[in-house]
């Protein structure tokens, strides 16, 4: 009888001697996985990178203060000091000159803070943003309009502010710029003779820019644009409204002498669309 016992042991060392490469890599796999580590990423607190953004900025190094104010607002977006970054954000940016970065900023600070005592600063820069890019009148006034908006929002929302004031003044500013672009495209149309298109433009500033200085001229021109499409009533009213509001003026004296060549006279019509809208 045959021990079973010792013909099962050549084929179980064999089978051993197989499986021990096996086992050591699979041990080796487990002892890897958990002895690996991961990576610890060290984030700084928020007050301490915002005391260094400050630091940067007085010592003038405002692009590095800047990242450290992009850092606190990427890292901690929901503390407090994300709020002060996003704000000190949109100053830096309009300091540096970067006015659409500083409008980005900015009115984020007002979607996300609208109750905050920053907001009425935060909406200032957006309108002194846009009133520093405001151009001469011989090109596109749009961000003159956007001036006019944005200030307009400060004096809207928060009237009582400290900002209001200066908002106003820049809002009469950016209207006369408004003014002064519809004057320009009236005169080039005048130049030309297309008298009807001027009258549009002219029109234009007594209806919507009354207040500005603009207002003078574009009366005259509307006595000269009038008188040229035979249009005399219109013409007399023109010169009438401009000589009862700026009798000293010397807009006044042209109508004056342009109507008296034509051998008519200042005379107001009160149903013309120019005397209802000084009566309004």
């Amino acid at each position: 009888m045959v021990d079973g016992s010792s013909a099962a042991s050549p084929r179980a060392r064999r089978l051993a001697w197989l499986l021990i490469p096996a086992l050591a890599f699979a041990v080796s796999g487990c002892l890897g996985r958990g002895a690996k580590t991961e990576e610890v990423v060290q984030v700084a607190p928020p007050d301490l990178l915002y005391n260094e953004a400050l630091a940067h900025l007085e010592a003038g190094e405002a692009k590095k203060a800047a990242e450290k104010f992009e850092t606190i607002d990427k890292e901690h977006p929901y503390s407090d000091y994300a709020r002060r970054s996003t704000l000190m954000s949109a100053y830096i940016n309009f300091r540096r000159g970067d006015y659409p970065e500083a409008i980005n900023n900015a009115q984020r600070f007002v979607t996300l803070f609208p109750a905050s005592p920053d907001a009425a600063y935060a909406q200032y820069l957006i309108g002194e943003s846009y009133f520093r890019q405001i151009p001469d009148v011989t090109r596109d006034q749009d961000l003159s309009r956007k001036a006019m908006e944005a200030m307009g929002d400060v004096v809207r929302k928060y009237p009582d502010s400290e900002y209001a004031n200066d908002a106003r003044r820049k809002i009469e500013v950016a209207r006369d710029q408004l003014a002064g672009k519809e004057m320009q495209i009236g005169r080039y149309y005048m130049e030309r003779r297309e008298y009807l298109a001027g009258v549009n433009r002219f029109k234009a500033v007594v209806e919507e820019y009354q207040t500005t200085r603009h207002v003078e001229e574009a009366l005259h021109r509307l006595t000269e644009a009038y008188l040229a499409l035979g249009i005399v009533p219109e013409a007399q009213t023109a010169a009438a409204v401009l000589g009862h509001n700026f009798p000293d003026s010397d807009w006044y004296k042209d109508s004056y002498s342009l109507l008296g060549k034509a051998g008519v006279a200042p005379q107001e019509n009160q149903g013309s669309w120019i005397s209802r809208a000084f009566r309004a």
